[in-house]
């Protein structure tokens, strides 16, 4: 994943998923930013998340692994209360959330 400034005037394209992004601004890195909105397919009360399995999520915020203090950014996922399942058992790569909110939060 690749981080970018966004203005008001920056151009956007639609890239190959269908997504919306810059196509010019600033490279901004990934320890810099303060939070990372994301929205998952499914997670649990330990805030273990199940993203999109293309695992570009877990390799770009590998970082934040073992880290004893959670320092920025802030992981924050979006879900429908819907998605939250009893216990996701997570693999050794899988990196937690910071916190989750739902509609009934």
């Amino acid at each position: 994943m690749r981080f970018r400034e966004t203005l008001p005037e920056t151009e956007l394209a639609v890239n190959d998923f269908g997504l919306w992004e810059p196509v010019s601004g600033s490279s901004i890195d990934v320890s810099e930013l303060d939070v990372v909105v994301t929205p998952l397919v499914a997670f649990d009360s330990q805030r273990n998340r199940i993203g999109m399995g293309g695992g570009f999520f877990d390799s770009t915020f590998a970082f934040l692994r073992d880290r004893r203090y959670w320092l920025r950014p802030k992981l924050i996922g979006i879900a429908f209360e819907c998605q939250r399942v009893a216990e996701i058992v997570p693999n050794p790569w899988d990196i937690r959330v910071f916190r989750v909110y739902t509609e009934s939060s």
